[in-house]
């Protein structure tokens, strides 16, 4: 978390992001002893002046004198606590006043901290209740050199001046506090998205490397598995299994290299690109299964494959994909059909069917997970996809992406 350069310089309820702002046994800070020093000389002075104006009047006896000088002293020492009883010596200290001059200094910083460090509620009745007593100070204890009038309106005035002045510096370190909170919330926040941007990169790289790989990878399986179970096969099909085999891993392998070449980023590849599948490439795709051994029926009704947008077209192209290495896997021998129809301002259409098997057969492992990506595909590029067995036990897949008009 963010941290100022120089927490010294700021008050203890502000030093520490980690902590609330009204803290009562916060450790103060260089400035926060500058601070209290300051106040308690302030305190001190007023209390210094007005025991010297007491003391010129004459007419005060020495015991009281004395007693207001031990008063004043102790009101100044008691603004240490300040920070931890901001209500209870602004109270105290308030009463106190009514009949000690010498304390008057003592009140204002009082008052003063109480508005600083408290909620305005609290702070407003203290400060009512000076208010109220404001004028008995000068009627128990008149001043010769001023006027009663004079000096209430003084009292008054100097009381608000100085609650005015703690609700102003509160209110400049709540907006403070809330600022910082927004942008230690903003932090996390940004934090989150770039995990979430993360995963999604990580997911979307994990549904290209399933998308890609598992058609390989099944042609490798199904040939290799046919290898194992005829060995008595003729040497011809046995070539053309390997050399099946042999591509398939070769392709593998350098699909394989291109998703290695995302993690690595533009510029470390090592290797031109190959060129992503699109809609006009979906023919060998289709020569591939057959090659494999597939009997695979197309209907493509759309005029101009090249104009297709790339990205739907390389859906369209990952869909049949998946499809193809699903009924090589659950259903070998039937016969797939796939249709493609759509254009511009219609959309693209491809359903992929096949019938139920016919022959037994061994289970790939690792099934299921390739819908749901394709799924997830299918609506990441503005469409929807559709998927399950057919009456006649077969299995039909069925999505529709759009493909905006000229």
């Amino acid at each position: 978390m963010t941290r100022t350069e120089y927490p010294w310089l700021l008050p203890s309820a502000m030093a520490d992001p980690e902590l609330p702002g009204d803290r009562a046994r916060a450790r103060r800070t260089v400035r926060d002893w500058v601070v209290d020093i300051t106040a308690f000389l302030i305190a001190a002075g007023i209390a210094l002046i007005a025991l010297a104006a007491i003391e010129n009047e004459g007419s005060t006896p020495d015991a009281v004198l004395a007693v207001d000088s031990v008063i004043g002293a102790a009101a100044c020492c008691a603004l240490w606590g300040r920070r931890r009883w901001p209500v209870g010596l602004a109270a105290a200290l308030t009463a106190l006043s009514i009949v000690e001059p010498v304390a008057g200094g003592a009140m204002m910083v009082a008052l003063f901290s109480l508005a600083v460090h408290r909620p305005f509620k609290p702070a407003a009745i203290v400060g009512a209740g000076a208010l109220i007593v404001a004028p008995l100070q000068p009627w128990l204890r008149p001043d010769p050199d001023t006027g009663y009038l004079t000096s209430v309106i003084f009292g008054v005035l100097l009381i608000l001046l100085v609650l005015s002045w703690g609700m102003v510096v509160r209110s400049r370190r709540q907006l403070v506090l809330t600022l910082r909170e927004r942008a230690r919330r903003a932090e996390a926040e940004a934090d989150l998205r770039a995990e979430q941007a993360q995963r999604l990169a990580r997911e979307a790289i994990a549904r290209e490397m399933h998308d890609v790989l598992a058609h390989r990878l099944t042609l490798l399986s199904v040939h290799a598995g046919a290898l194992e179970f005829r060995p008595d096969a003729p040497a011809a099909e046995i070539a053309r299994a390997a050399g099946v085999i042999r591509d398939s891993s070769h392709e593998a392998l350098q699909d394989l290299r291109e998703i290695i070449g995302v993690l690595r980023g533009p510029g470390d590849t090592g290797e031109g690109e190959r060129p992503q599948p699109t809609l006009t490439t979906l023919d060998a795709l289709i020569d591939e299964s057959r090659q494999a051994g597939m009997k695979v029926t197309v209907d493509q009704r759309v005029a101009a494959p090249g104009d297709a947008p790339a990205a739907t077209g390389r859906t369209v192209y990952r869909i049949a994909q998946e499809c193809l290495t699903n009924a090589r896997k659950h259903a070998p021998g039937t016969e797939v059909t796939v249709t493609v129809t759509g254009g511009p301002g219609d959309g693209l259409t491809i359903e992929v069917a096949n019938p139920a098997p016919t022959e037994p057969y061994e289970r790939v492992p690792g099934s299921g997970q390739g819908l749901i990506g394709l799924t997830e595909r299918a609506t990441l590029a503005g469409g929807r996809l559709e998927h399950g067995p057919t009456p006649d036990g077969g299995f039909a897949v069925r999505a529709r992406l759009p493909w905006p008009a000229a």
